[in-house]
């Protein structure tokens, strides 16, 4: 028997289960339409969401959408919500939930004090009520702060990821690309290479090539091969420099399956990463990438809408305090993201609901070439991120990987959304750059002075 109805414009809709409220809810995308969850109509979006306003926001507390005793990710959220953390809000409804998120009471401590009690259905629902600009403003609000040898998330920054990937792993290439990428000031989160052959072998090659020149130079930063994790315990017992294990994952115990990853083989993996003490002023030694529609194309989301999933993903990534996440909102495809419009909501959704959970959340603003977006929207989706606060970017060489074959940022972008907004990068990697010379006097990244003799080197054959 339907748990859920509402008459909304003169129609009386009913809803069998939370699921379906939450999927109904949603704003529209290919993802859950293919997946035949989405409402059929815009009227029942707007019942769907006159009914999710009204539940108590505990609902999800009681009522699993995923069977606890079927999903260690369900397991993982409700065994460990802090429920004192939530007390303050324990009462609200979800609509109410988000008059307080946009009121003067929820503010940088507060959030950071709730973030241990909320689950990620509740973020999820509760996004689901918000235009973007609510999403904007509450991330805004949200300040989550990680270290390995950079500080990550401080008040007045923006990250980047450098990510110099090449079609064949080229070592030299590799190096050209990075060398390029520091020279626009990007890197400061992570110089981080998705290996186009995913060997150990490979992986322990890029990993000391970075190191090397991470070393020769000094420079800030933390440097990653975004392998499997498996592949990165196996690099770490042959003694492989590895700063960050990396692992893509879902919002579901059989996605993650599907990516041969389990809770306890990434305990695992942090474990081991952490015993190396290669971080300088801070040990949160994990990189995750997540994606709406995961889930959904590894025929594993049991019913459960796309951004909800999402949000589960982040609840994984919360267990282990890791130093960056990021959603790779474009990159799975139309299919699942249609267009521009899709793609800058899933974005601004992804990164709320994971600064909400408490995590240092990043974006790869990005499309597919067969994707209805183009670098113009990504330019709207990045101006909007930098306003919300999103901890860092990622950038790749002319905003085109030649490796994955799709479009995100450049290095120019990232620089330039910095100098329009008076962002500047951690302030580590700002140290660094300024004793280059790479900055002027307004701390702006400059061009390459005469003088700049140790900089200039990694342009030499030799430093590469």
């Amino acid at each position: 028997m339907p748990r859920y109805a509402v008459i909304a414009g003169g129609e009386r809709h009913v809803f069998e289960d939370l699921a379906t409220v939450m999927a109904c809810a949603s704003p529209r995308r290919s993802g859950d339409e293919l997946a035949g969850i989405a409402a059929a109509t815009e009227l029942r979006r707007v019942a769907a969401r006159m009914v999710l306003a009204d539940l108590p926001l505990t609902v999800f507390l009681n009522e699993a959408l995923i069977p606890y005793e079927s999903d260690e990710i369900t397991r993982l959220s409700l065994d460990r919500v802090d429920r004192a953390a939530l007390a303050p809000v324990a009462s609200l409804t979800v609509g109410a939930f988000r008059d307080w998120l946009l009121s003067d009471q929820a503010n940088p401590d507060t959030l950071a004090a709730l973030a241990p009690g909320l689950i990620p259905e509740m973020v999820a629902a509760v996004s689901k009520l918000m235009r973007n600009a609510d999403l904007l403003t509450v991330a805004a609000k949200c300040r989550v702060i990680t270290a390995f040898r950079t500080t990550l998330g401080l008040p007045g920054r923006l990250g980047s990821r450098l990510q110099p990937n090449h079609p064949t792993d080229d070592p030299l290439g590799i190096a050209a690309a990075t060398l390029d990428g520091l020279l626009f000031g990007i890197g400061d989160a992570v110089i981080g290479i998705n290996p186009a052959s995913d060997n150990v072998a490979d992986c322990v090659t890029l990993l000391t090539m970075l190191d090397e020149v991470r070393q020769k130079f000094v420079i800030p930063t933390q440097s990653c091969v975004l392998t499997h994790v498996t592949n990165s315990l196996r690099a770490i017992e042959q003694g492989a420099p590895l700063d960050l294990v990396f692992q893509s994952i879902a919002g579901t115990e059989a996605a993650n399956r599907g990516f041969g990853v389990t809770l306890s083989l990434l305990a695992e993996a942090e474990a081991a990463a952490k015993s190396l003490g290669r971080g300088s002023i801070g040990q949160n030694v994990m990189y995750f990438e997540t994606g709406q529609g995961s889930a959904l194309s590894a025929e594993a989301h049991h019913g459960v809408d796309q951004q909800t999933l999402e949000a589960r993903a982040h609840g994984v990534a919360r267990a282990f305090s890791p130093l960056l996440v990021n959603s790779v909102v474009g990159f799975i495809g139309p299919e699942y993201l249609y267009d521009s419009k899709q793609i800058i909501r899933a974005g601004l959704e992804d990164h709320c609901c994971g600064k909400l959970l408490g995590l240092p959340m990043g974006l790869d603003v990005c499309y597919t070439n067969h994707a209805e977006a183009d670098q113009d929207d990504m330019d709207v989706l990045a101006t909007l991120l930098g306003t919300a606060g999103i901890t860092f970017l990622i950038a790749v060489p002319g905003g085109d990987d030649v490796m994955l074959n799709y479009q995100s940022l450049s290095y120019h972008d990232v620089l330039g959304l910095r100098h329009r907004l008076g962002l500047r990068p951690a302030p580590e990697f700002e140290a660094w750059l300024d004793q280059r010379g790479l900055l002027d006097a307004a701390g702006r990244l400059a061009p390459l002075p005469p003088d700049a003799a140790p900089f200039r080197a990694l342009l030499a054959p030799e430093g590469v």
